[in-house]
């Protein structure tokens, strides 16, 4: 396993939990000393074997090796009456893939407290912006007006939904692998089930029916969950970046380093503030997708063990553990921090014209002319506005061919001005964003 203490761990290694090869190896010693105290529960180990084991794991954690060799070195450091118990009715793929399980445990842990803290982020935002004003953008251009509380109930809905399945994952499919050379725990003769349900209970991990060396469900679930949360927390930070573009300038990280240094300067330009957080996040999450891919390939194995497949897992699943962990973390910086402008909301909403109301002004106009002449007059006063750089109400209003259209349907410029306020056509966006804040709410109960 490739080591991960360098350069790069700042912005991909930020979670609580370490995914590298020194904690595969605690996981894997914890392993064996459990499997060492229930074999000593079950009657099928001397006493004191499970403490010999325990104490061996705690000074081999400084060291790298893979299960024989690790088992080997553990034979030769227990007493001589334990050793015969180290590693018994066990094979390599039952140490690792519990180990597995430990890891993402540890990993899923922190990820979940960031995530919630993401999420108690979001919703300060949704509750502070329920009735901001913005322009609302589809396939990147502007379209009718929403709020900034509803962008950031959006955000709040995706992580808290996304926190559901990794809470899932943690409570309900982390689970116990031990199955011996091919399933049946055959070395254990009849004390096999009872060696599997003692070894559960030192790890606290779920006891599966069965072991499941080659059904690769349990991997592709807690792929599934940080797949989920990538995608969510990507949402949120490619919003921010665009939202922080200069020519937009609504939204902004805040913050700064520990040493109360600026962050998010550029060693060239000194006028830069990127916005760090959300950059990070999307190099995590950029990632997520090729290793969620390896383990889905990977989750085809042969007959009782795999050859090939499940080597394949090692490295993919931590480092998905671990980017996707960094993520989390980060997003929990960035939405505790984000500061939004409503006056530049405003300033970029007015700077459309009233273009973005067309769609209430044909609604206004449906009744006296019919819905496809409204639609139309709508549209050549969109072009008129576009075309001279003047506001819809003065294309509507001023240019005689198309005001005789409307006072000819009896509306009158009161009536315009109303359909033009973009506070008037929020449609459900307050509701939406109370029912999310609700739902968050309720989850925290």
């Amino acid at each position: 396993m490739a080591e991960h203490g360098g350069l790069f761990d700042g912005v991909f290694a930020r979670g609580g939990a370490g995914t590298d090869g020194r904690a595969w190896l605690r996981a894997m010693l914890d392993t064996e000393a459990a499997l060492a105290r229930a074999l000593e529960r079950a009657g099928r180990a001397p006493a004191g074997a499970g403490a010999a084991a325990g104490a061996l794991g705690r000074q081999a954690a400084l060291s790298g090796n893979p299960v024989p060799g690790l088992v080997a070195a553990l034979r030769k450091a227990v007493p001589p009456d334990a050793a015969d118990t180290v590693h018994r009715g066990a094979t390599s793929q039952d140490i690792i893939d519990t180990a597995a399980m430990l890891l993402a445990r540890r990993a899923l842990e922190p990820m979940a407290a960031d995530l919630a803290a993401a999420a108690d982020g979001c919703a300060g935002l949704a509750a502070a912006h329920r009735d901001t004003v913005m322009i609302g953008r589809t396939l990147l251009q502007q379209a009718v007006p929403v709020t900034f509380g509803l962008v950031a109930a959006g955000w709040l809905t995706g992580l808290d939904e996304s926190s559901e399945a990794v809470a899932r994952v943690r409570e309900r499919r982390l689970a116990l692998q031990f199955g011996g050379a091919a399933g049946t725990l055959a070395s254990l003769g009849g004390d096999g089930p009872a060696v599997a349900r003692l070894l559960a209970d030192e790890l606290g991990l779920a006891l599966p029916v069965l072991p499941w060396h080659t059904d690769r469900s349990r991997i592709a679930e807690v792929a599934a969950a940080c797949a989920g949360v990538s995608g969510a927390l990507a949402k949120i930070a490619r919003d921010v970046t665009l939202l922080a573009q200069s020519e937009v300038g609504e939204v902004r990280e805040g913050g700064g380093g520990s040493g109360g240094e600026r962050r998010g300067g550029s060693s060239a330009m000194p006028h830069k503030q990127n916005p760090v957080a959300a950059i990070a996040i999307l190099g995590c999450t950029r990632r997520v997708p090729g290793l969620v891919a390896t383990l889905a390939a990977a989750a085809e194995q042969e007959h009782q063990r795999a050859a090939g497949a499940w080597h394949a897992e090692w490295e993919p699943f931590a480092d998905l553990l671990r980017v996707t962990g960094s993520a989390a973390s980060w997003g929990a910086d960035l939405t505790g921090r984000l500061v939004v402008d409503p006056a530049r909301m405003r300033a970029n909403l007015d700077a459309t014209r009233g273009l973005p109301l067309a769609e209430r002004v044909s609604e206004l106009l449906a009744p006296p002319l019919g819905r496809a002449a409204a639609h139309d007059l709508v549209a050549r006063a969109s072009a008129h506005a576009v075309a001279v750089g003047s506001t819809l109400r003065e294309s509507l209003l001023g240019v005689p061919d198309l005001a005789g259209w409307v006072h000819g349907a009896g509306i009158t410029s009161a009536q315009i001005d109303a359909a033009l306020d973009p506070a008037g056509y929020l449609g459900s966006a307050g509701i939406f964003t109370d029912a999310a804040l609700a739902a968050h709410a309720a989850r925290q109960k």
